[in-house]
């Protein structure tokens, strides 16, 4: 088999004072109101015994105010693979189809770091657990450790939530939801970072991960090497708990 990396591209939309995104830990200090975006983009195709195309893609925006800080995301990953059947014929299959959007609005509070948010996630994902799956919340948020290179916040709140099975069954109910963010600047050039949320629902546990490490090529652009899990506790019996994925991206940013 021979597997030949396609494309890492990345481009980006950033306006106002936005500035390129720093690899170091956010700082306590009130920033001038900014829109700052990036975007990140891979792609690898592979050709002989086994042939397909993987994207994987993601817009990140953040929103500094004086008293808010608001983040917005949109990501998306598919995988496509060819397979021939016993006659011969060549037939193109979609094993992967993901999408997922959120928002999230925080008010900051007097003590530095601390927040109060409210925050909405849709995700549509044809080969998970769930097809759809919608969430809103709110919560208080803190930073709990800081230091000149790392930074570990965290936020917890109730929520609601509504899933959508394969099969047409619906789902829904509170949820306690926990995050956790720890960023790691190794150098003036690296950083690394943890993200982990957890929401506990009636007849459901749903937990996302992160971990990434970003090494930073010019002032706007930056390679990025991430592993992330997804993982359900409640699932149908033809599908596994946890879908992982490895990716390797350039992100473009200002």
């Amino acid at each position: 088999m021979k597997s030949l990396p396609f494309f890492a591209l990345a481009l980006a939309i950033g306006h106002g004072a936005a500035t390129a995104h720093d690899l170091s830990p956010t700082p306590d200090a009130v920033e001038p109101p900014t829109w700052t975006t990036s975007a990140e983009l891979g792609a690898i195709t592979t050709s002989g015994n086994t042939v397909g195309t993987s994207i994987t893609g993601k817009i990140d925006s953040h929103q500094e105010l004086d008293e808010w800080s608001n983040e917005y995301v949109l990501s998306g990953y598919f995988k496509e693979d060819t397979n021939t059947e016993e006659d011969g014929s060549k037939v193109r299959e979609r094993s992967a189809e993901r999408y997922s959007l959120s928002a999230k609005a925080a008010y900051k509070l007097i003590e530095p770091g601390s927040k109060l948010f409210v925050l909405g996630s849709h995700v549509d994902d044809k080969f998970g657990a769930y097809t759809r799956y919608t969430t809103v919340g709110v919560g208080y948020g803190a930073r709990w450790y800081k230091t000149e290179s790392k930074t570990l916040d965290a936020e917890i709140g109730p929520g609601y939530f509504k899933g959508s099975r394969e099969t047409g069954e619906m789902e829904r109910g509170f949820t306690i939801r926990g995050a956790a963010v720890f960023k790691w600047k190794l150098s003036q050039n690296a950083a690394f970072s943890q993200e982990l949320s957890v929401e506990r629902g009636t007849s459901n546990v749903h937990t996302l991960a992160e971990t990434a490490l970003r090494t930073k090529i010019n002032s706007t652009m930056q390679m990025k090497a991430a592993f992330s899990v997804r993982n359900d506790s409640n699932v149908p019996e033809d599908k596994k708990n946890t879908d992982s994925q490895t990716s390797i991206t350039l992100v473009y940013s200002f």
